[in-house]
């Protein structure tokens, strides 16, 4: 089951959910992630929509504790076909680099058999 939310960058590296009233808005462009879970047998994913100039990191953090990760810096971030990305860069970036479906997996998990 996919959930929706959107999500408003507050420009200190805080994010916040649609509902509360964000500090700020920097551009009205957003961009729109599907997250999967690759750990999980069944695949969850979430969808959040969030300002292009968002830091990608933040929406990590935010979707590794929407799917009940404590510990969000033990993750890697991959594309559908195993390409790594960096997080160090704003969601407008990655979305245009490598598109809307991004991947988690838990770094215990990165290249093993």
């Amino acid at each position: 089951k996919a959930t929706v939310s959107v999500l408003y960058w507050t420009g200190g590296g805080g994010i916040q959910m649609s509902g509360d009233t964000p500090a700020k808005e920097l551009s009205g462009n957003k961009v729109s992630f599907k997250i999967v879970l690759t750990s999980d047998r069944k695949q969850p994913y979430k969808v959040v929509s969030v300002p292009e100039e968002a830091p990608f990191t933040a929406v990590l953090r935010f979707a590794a504790t929407q799917f009940g990760i404590d510990n969000a810096d033990s993750m890697a971030a991959t594309t559908k076909d195993g390409t790594g990305i960096n997080p160090a860069q704003t969601s407008g970036l990655v979305f245009m680099k490598y598109g809307q479906e991004i991947r988690l997996i838990p770094r215990d998990k990165v290249g093993g058999f």
